[in-house]
């Protein structure tokens, strides 16, 4: 079993799985972040060189199928691993957390890219939590007169906003961990992308009770006829293995 990414329900899908003696799985990391979290079983560090190399490597290490569980922004991976499971007749399933949804109080502006979020930011703040990861700082780079708070797990690459306050830290971050950054930096608009998951959302609650706006971009649509499950009892269920 090949298991792509790093996300928390990879790690959890693979700890199930390395438990199990009729399972071999390997974890493959892109390599993007210096000090990944713990994993079970093989892990495999870097790129396959897309998709058609992706596929040879399937055919070489005999995997029977193959999980997408990187993140739900992680559209390249995500479009070789569909052409090489079909190239290849490997199954494959896509583990995606469930995305986030708005609720009482919220004031979500929802957008469908970062470049459409940075066009919307000047009509509703000047100083921005931006938590879009440390990859997709471009987009904002042109926006002069905004006040940017960029947290990342590591440090992100230029191009960047040119005035920026940086904030290193790893989740899960609890909602007064939120709203104690919320008022230090006296925020007063809020941008993510819609990742899901408990590790992040408490930025939400907190937005939510200070009043914040929030600009969430919407999460890319998987590609067509690619089964797409919640957890890793979907992944177990639909690839036939029982859950022990």
């Amino acid at each position: 079993m090949l298991v792509l990414g790093g996300t928390t329900e990879a790690r959890e899908l693979a700890a199930v799985l390395a438990a199990r003696p009729d399972v071999r799985v390997t974890s493959s990391l892109a390599g993007r972040v210096s000090r990944p979290g713990a994993l079970q079983g093989d892990v495999r560090i870097g790129g396959f060189g897309g998709a058609e190399g992706l596929a040879g490597w399937l055919r070489e290490q005999r995997v029977d199928a193959v999980v997408d569980a990187t993140h739900p922004f992680a559209t390249g991976i995500t479009a070789n691993a569909a052409r090489a499971a079909t190239v290849t007749g490997r199954p494959l399933v896509v583990l995606r957390r469930p995305g986030w949804r708005p609720g009482p109080g919220d004031r979500w502006h929802t957008v469908a890219s970062l470049e459409a979020a940075a066009e919307l930011l000047p009509g509703l703040g000047r100083r921005v939590f931006l938590t879009t990861g440390r990859l997709g700082l471009a987009a904002f780079a042109p926006l002069t007169g905004l006040h940017f708070v960029v947290r990342s797990v590591e440090p992100p690459e230029p191009p960047m906003p040119p005035d920026v306050a940086l904030v290193l830290a790893r989740g899960p971050f609890t909602v007064a961990d939120e709203l104690a950054l919320l008022r230090e930096h006296h925020v007063d608009v809020v941008v993510t992308k819609d990742s899901g998951g408990a590790a992040t959302a408490a930025k939400l609650a907190a937005a939510r009770e200070l009043g914040l706006p929030v600009v969430v971009v919407r999460r890319p649509p998987p590609p067509e006829g690619v089964t797409v499950v919640p957890d890793a009892a979907g992944v177990l269920e639909r690839l036939g293995l029982e859950r022990r």
